[in-house]
């Protein structure tokens, strides 16, 4: 497939057979060397009914369902513009939380086996059911996919300051219940506050460099500073929702006269009946999201309380995985744009009337987990970011877990981790050797790709001192 360099990390498919607009690929050649099935990906992605602009993919780039992870594109709605559950994937507001320990390093150290050690036990993890919620009933589970994590908060899991710094407040806006189906729910009810397994994680970290002193002070970062990034999603109920709703618009489609290459990019127009009801029941997918990710960090709390009488406070939550209806200006107009982000990170620039007061002269926190025993990194959204403000969101995977397991045992990985200094606590040894650090690209190029792209800008780089794994 033919690249052409339009500058520094970022590239043009141009336009050939049904493509609507182009693709643009923010990268370097060497993040690139095995991601021709994703790019062809992102060409088809680039024939959806109303597409704008481009269809974007970021550093992270590698092949997923319908879209590749690390997919950017956004529909006129107002033009007939399609919505996708293959934009937002199968585990719907999958996304990363940032909290901040007061205290440093060298504070922590005595008491740090005696966390790691109390978050092996307070954290539910594995593919199973299993949370740190048990729920009454499916009443109580409504109130989740309605209320997101004011509602955990209003039941005593967590503070109003967390809302304040959460993506959308806590809540994603007009979830629908009633699309959300029974066999999802009954996914969902055994799961809320629980990691899940594959790449997600629970890290303790430390600050390790500042980059940026005057916007790391706004989002409460100081060099040395013990962290703790949790990483995970929406569970079964979100890959539930997905499967139906694919398997919906995809029945569909013809109605709407609507073709596509491939049948995981299944799509009908976002303000048709099926569209809404995907939007509705995403919403509340997302909803679950933001709850397990306010539990996990009420039970965090608990144990560095405990354990080293150290207090725990949110920086950001955000998703990576979601479709939002947003206002952009494209071609000169101001358009009303379904933006479809996969494996990709909202990042909001200083100003933006979405940002909370206290980090609207900064910009957003973008949180950009790393593989473990590397770096993770806080970067913050820049003026003029393209991509519908958009920037990567983690390393992006080269190898199948499969290929993964056979490159080391979890047994051999933990002890390397350990010489390091990075102390584990893995669910099964057979998901640790899944997440070697080698089945990754190296986050620190894609960060450093994306920076140069125009995309974000670094703010901090995170080490991790201890991870519990699922």
């Amino acid at each position: 497939m033919e690249l052409v360099e339009e500058r520094a990390c970022r590239y043009r498919i141009e336009r050939h057979g049904p493509m609507r607009v182009p693709g643009i690929v923010f990268a370097t050649r060497d993040l690139l060397a095995d991601a021709e099935k994703s790019l062809e990906q992102v060409v088809n992605v680039a024939t959806l009914p109303g597409i704008v602009a481009a269809s974007y993919a970021m550093p992270d780039i590698h092949w997923g369902y319908g879209f590749p992870i690390g997919g950017v594109a956004a529909t006129d709605i107002d033009d007939g513009g399609v919505v996708s559950p293959g934009g937002v994937g199968f585990d719907i507001s999958c996304g990363v939380r940032l909290l901040v320990a007061d205290c440093d390093r060298r504070e922590l150290q005595p008491a740090l086996r005696a966390v790691m050690d109390g978050l092996d036990r307070a954290i539910p993890r594995g593919a199973g059911p299993g949370g740190v919620w048990r729920l009454s009933g499916p009443g109580q589970l409504e109130r989740i996919l309605e209320g997101g994590s004011r509602y955990a908060v209003e039941q005593g899991y967590g503070e109003d300051r967390d809302l304040m710094r959460c993506e959308d407040g806590g809540a994603v806006a007009d979830a629908d219940v009633m699309q959300v189906g029974a066999r999802a729910r009954e996914r969902g009810l055994g799961q809320v506050g629980s990691l899940g397994s594959a790449n997600h994680f629970l890290e303790v970290q430390q600050v390790a460099e500042v980059h940026d002193e005057t916007v790391a002070a706004a989002f409460g970062l100081a060099a040395d500073q013990v962290c703790v990034m949790i990483h995970c999603g929406s569970r079964g109920l979100g890959h539930q929702i997905c499967s139906d709703h694919v398997k919906a618009m995809g029945q569909a489609m013809a109605r709407y006269g609507i073709t596509v290459p491939d049948r995981q990019l299944a799509c009908t127009p976002v303000d048709s009946p099926e569209g809404r009801d995907y939007l509705g029941a995403m919403a509340a997918a997302a909803n679950y999201g933001r709850v397990n990710r306010q539990l996990l960090t009420h039970a965090a709390r608990r144990v560095f309380d405990r354990a080293a009488g150290v207090r725990l406070s949110l920086v950001y939550d955000v998703s990576h995985n979601l479709a939002k209806i947003e206002t952009h200006t494209t071609d000169g107009t101001r358009r009303r744009l379904c933006v479809h982000r996969k494996g990709a990170t909202r990042a909001f620039p200083p100003g933006h009337p979405e940002l909370p007061e206290d980090l609207r002269d900064v910009g957003q926190p973008v949180l950009i987990p790393g593989t473990m025993g590397t770096a993770s990194y806080v970067l913050t959204g820049v003026p003029g970011g393209d991509a519908f403000y958009s920037t990567c969101h983690g390393a992006g995977r080269t190898m199948s877990r499969h290929q993964a397991a056979r490159t080391v045992t979890g047994r051999e990985l933990g002890a390397r981790l350990e010489r390091a200094g990075v102390a584990v606590r893995p669910r099964s040894w057979r998901g640790l050797s899944e997440e070697t650090p080698e089945a990754y690209k190296d986050v620190s190029a894609v960060v450093a790709a994306s920076e140069r792209a125009g995309l974000c800008r670094t703010v901090a780089r995170l080490v991790p001192l201890g991870v519990v794994k699922g």
